[in-house]
Parts: C-alpha cells; sequence; structure tokens
C-alpha cells in the first residue's frame, strides 16, 4: 500500500490515525509473535521430559535449550533473506510474510508426537520447527522497529518505539500466565502427556488475527519517499553496501543488542528454568514472579519512552549499562535467598533495568542507518548479536553453572554484557528529536517543524 502521509517541502507530516493504527499493528503483532516464541522458555522443563531420554535432568534441560539456541543460528540467515527483501518490495509486506511463517512453526511443535512415541524423530522435529521460527524472527524485530520508527514524528519517536517492546511484554505474559495457569490446575502427568501442546496450537487463530492487523498497514512515508527517488519502483541495495557500507553502525548495534538480549533473555526466558531447575524453587511461584516482572515493565515502559524523548536515548541506555554492572551481583544474591519477598525484589531490580534498554532501544537502533539500507543492515546486525550472545543465554549459563558450580554465572554474564553495552553507548550519536538518517524531518499533525 501506498502511504498517506502528506508531504511539505523538505517534512513529512504524518496522519495521527495512520501513526497510531501502524503502531498499533506492529505491537500486536509482535505480541502475538513472541507469545508463540515465549511460550517455549516458560514450558523448557516439561519440554524437556516429552521430546529427549529420560535420565539426568540437567542434561533435558540442556538439550531443550540447545533446540532453544539453534533456532538463533538461523536468524542471520532470516535477516539476510527479510531484511533486503524489505528494503526493496517493503516493510508492511515481509512483516506478514514474517507473521505466517511465525505461526505456522509454533503451531508445528504443538502437533509433534513424543520421544517416547517416534523416538529420535521428536526432537529431529521440534529442531525443524524451531529453525522455521528462528528464521522468522530473523526479520520481525528490525522491520517492526523500522516499521514504527519511520512512521513516527521526530520529537515522540521513542514514545511510540516504547509499545513495540510493550507488545513484547503482553506476549510473554500471555504466555507465562497460560503455563502457570496450566501448571496449577493440571498434574504434572498431565502437563506432560497433553498440557504442553496448548499454548503452541493457540498460535494459528492468533496467527490469523497478527496477518490480519499487519495487511491493513500502509507501506511507512520514509520508504514510499525512498521508492519516489529511484530510478524504478523499487530501490536495489546491494547486500555487500548493507554490511561494509555500514561497519561503525553495524559494530554499534551489535554492542547495544548484545547487552539488551542478553539481560531481556536471562531475565525473561532463563530465571524461570533456574529458580525451579537450579535453586528448586517451586514451580508455579518462580512464574508468578516473572509474570510480575513483566507487569511491571510494562507499566513503565510508555513512560521510559517518553523520557527518551526529553533527555536522549543515550543516557537513559548508559542508566540500564550502569545498572547491571553494579547492581547484577546483589539482585541475584537477593534471589538465591529463596524467600517471596527477595526473589521478586531481586527479580524486580533487574525488570526495571532492562525497560531502560527495551525503552530506548526501538527507536535507537533505526536511527543508526540510512532509510534506503535501515531494514536489511538493522536486520543483520541485530540477528548476529541475537544468534552470538542473547539466544544463547540460557545454553551458555546453564552450562557455565555446570562446569563450575558457580550460581552467581548469571550475575557474571549480565556484567560482562553491561560492559560491552556501554562502550556501545559511549560511541553512539544521540537520536532523540532528529530526523532518521536519509530521512525528511517529521511532525505530527501540523507541529512546526524543528531539525535536529
Amino acid at each position: 500500500m501506498k502511504s498517506r502521509a502528506a508531504k511539505t517541502p523538505g517534512t513529512t507530516v504524518t496522519d495521527p490515525a495512520l501513526v497510531k493504527r501502524a503502531v498499533k499493528a506492529a505491537a500486536l503483532g509482535n505480541a502475538m509473535e513472541w507469545f508463540d516464541f515465549g511460550v517455549y522458555s516458560y514450558i523448557a522443563v516439561t519440554l524437556g521430559k516429552v521430546f529427549f531420554p529420560s535420565g539426568n535432568p540437567t542434561a533435558q534441560l540442556l538439550s531443550t535449550f540447545g533446540a532453544f539456541a539453534a533456532a538463533f543460528l538461523v536468524r542471520p540467515l532470516g535477516g539476510m533473506v527479510f531484511g533486503p527483501l524489505g528494503d526493496r518490495v517493503g516493510r508492511q509486506k515481509v512483516l506478514a510474510l514474517t507473521m505466517i511463517m511465525m505461526a505456522a512453526g509454533t503451531f508445528a511443535i504443538g502437533l509433534i508426537p513424543s520421544y517416547a512415541t517416534i523416538g529420535v524423530g521428536a526432537p529431529i522435529l521440534l529442531l525443524v520447527a524451531r529453525l522455521v521460527q528462528g528464521f522468522s524472527t530473523g526479520g520481525e524485530y528490525a522491520g517492526a522497529s523500522t516499521f514504527i520508527a519511520e512512521y513516527a514524528p521526530d520529537k515522540r519517536r521513542g514514545f511510540l518505539g516504547s509499545w513495540l517492546e510493550f507488545g513484547t511484554l503482553a506476549g510473554y505474559i500471555g504466555g507465562a500466565g497460560l503455563v502457570t495457569l496450566m501448571t496449577a490446575l493440571l498434574s504434572a502427568d498431565d502437563l506432560t502427556a497433553w498440557g504442553w501442546r496448548i499454548p503452541f496450537l493457540i498460535a494459528g487463530p492468533m496467527g490469523i488475527i497478527g496477518l490480519y492487523l499487519r495487511l491493513r498497514l500502509e507501506e511507512t512515508p520514509a520508504f514510499a519517499a525512498e521508492v519516489a527517488k529511484a530510478e524504478t519502483d523499487r530501490p536495489k541495495v546491494p547486500l555487500r553496501e548493507m554490511i561494509t557500507g555500514q561497519w561503525r553502525a553495524l559494530l554499534l548495534c551489535v554492542g547495544l543488542v548484545l547487552v539488551f538480549n542478553v539481560t531481556d533473555y536471562m531475565l525473561l526466558s532463563y530465571m524461570p528454568s533456574y529458580l525451579t531447575g537450579q535453586l528448586h524453587y517451586d514451580e508455579t511461584h518462580g512464574l508468578l514472579v516473572v509474570l510480575g516482572v513483566m507487569a511491571l515493565m510494562m507499566i513503565v515502559q510508555p513512560f521510559a519512552g517518553a523520557l527518551t524523548d526529553r533527555v536522549g536515548r543515550r543516557p537513559v541506555i548508559a542508566t540500564g549499562c550502569a545498572g547491571f554492572l553494579v547492581l547484577s551481583v546483589p539482585a541475584l544474591l537477593l534471589i538465591r535467598e529463596g524467600s517471596l519477598p527477595a526473589v521478586a525484589l531481586g527479580m524486580g531490580a533487574l525488570g526495571l533495568l532492562l525497560v531502560c534498554f527495551t525503552a530506548a532501544m526501538p527507536s535507537a537502533l533505526p536511527a543508526l542507518f540510512p532509510t534506503k539500507v535501515r531494514y536489511g543492515s538493522l536486520s543483520i546486525g541485530f540477528n548476529v548479536s541475537v544468534s552470538l550472545f542473547g539466544g544463547t543465554t540460557p545454553l551458555v549459563v546453564t552450562a557455565l553453572i555446570g562446569a563450575t558450580g558457580n550460581m552467581m554465572m548469571p550475575a557474571y554474564y549480565m556484567m560482562a554484557a553491561a560492559v560491552v553495552g556501554g562502550f556501545a553507548v559511549w560511541r553512539m550519536a544521540e537520536s532523540a528529536g532528529r530526523p532518521l538518517p536519509g530521512s525528511a524531518p517529521s511532525v505530527a499533525g501540523r507541529e512546526p517543524s524543528v531539525a535536529g
């Protein structure tokens, strides 16, 4: 679809109704995708029993997280396919395609027979489904954040972008809430026999809803302007230019995404299994704590996004890096203390620090790249970093604890990520209130243009 944003000389004047629809559709679609993706983490212990041979519980958990991590290994491939495609045919079409593939991969997991039924074929089919999920997700976050960033007025990009991660948290809460409810209502035998399939089978109808939302989107004004400038209907940029021509921005992207995703997957994906598998915490209570932390993050998220528009992205991201460097060890010691108040306090502190990243990154990352390569370059940088560092976090930390016996490894891992992220934010330029690179200034309604 063509964008209906108005144009004035040197300025894009966006229709507030179109902006609202774009943000809602991107965020809701992201919530649908991350409901599917997040359920896998919250029910990891049960999946280990279903898909892998009985024996050592740690080995089962490692195998389950291995399949989880495998999906991240193909994310760069997905990014290299969907990202450049999004820069050629449009953001909206690619976002609809990733929605279809993600829902299909998740729905398929719910249909796979157990290891007890078909033997080694079960984990192989699980791996194939996870690879489909990972490939499609390679174009998801970069596309959704690019879509919102290119629609948002310059002065409100942080606030509007923060709703993307609001949708992610809503998806995680939906997945965690459903797993928690099933854990509370079903016996362990019923959960292992058939209950675990329910969240994955829900992906079918949810995918249809998400696809409908994304097909109703209009193309972004920035991409429409780029097409209008091109000699043909579609701007064509070699993949080489997306990498070598943007090497500095790509390195900054990798560093920022590293601290963002290591801490994100540590808290939201690994901690439920850490509480139950390593600390022998009650499974239902552990999931409820994580659910409460995510609800707290959702409440704070839009306010933190608006804060990045006022004080800048760099100060907010830097605060998160400093907080994880200083508070990771105290927070984990509180969690290890084991009482519900201590666990909630430690997890809550980490969750509020994580908001510094979830609120700022959706607007900071697209601003690293010019319009003609934004989707492609961001997809490559984002997914390389997530694949190497973020998605492997549960597997690496579980293995480190198993090898060293040191239960503080999660804290040390987050501290190392904070150092890398701190260096990246030190080197990045401030983007708050300024036009996206390669795009005209963007304002809402009849707000006067102020170029940064």
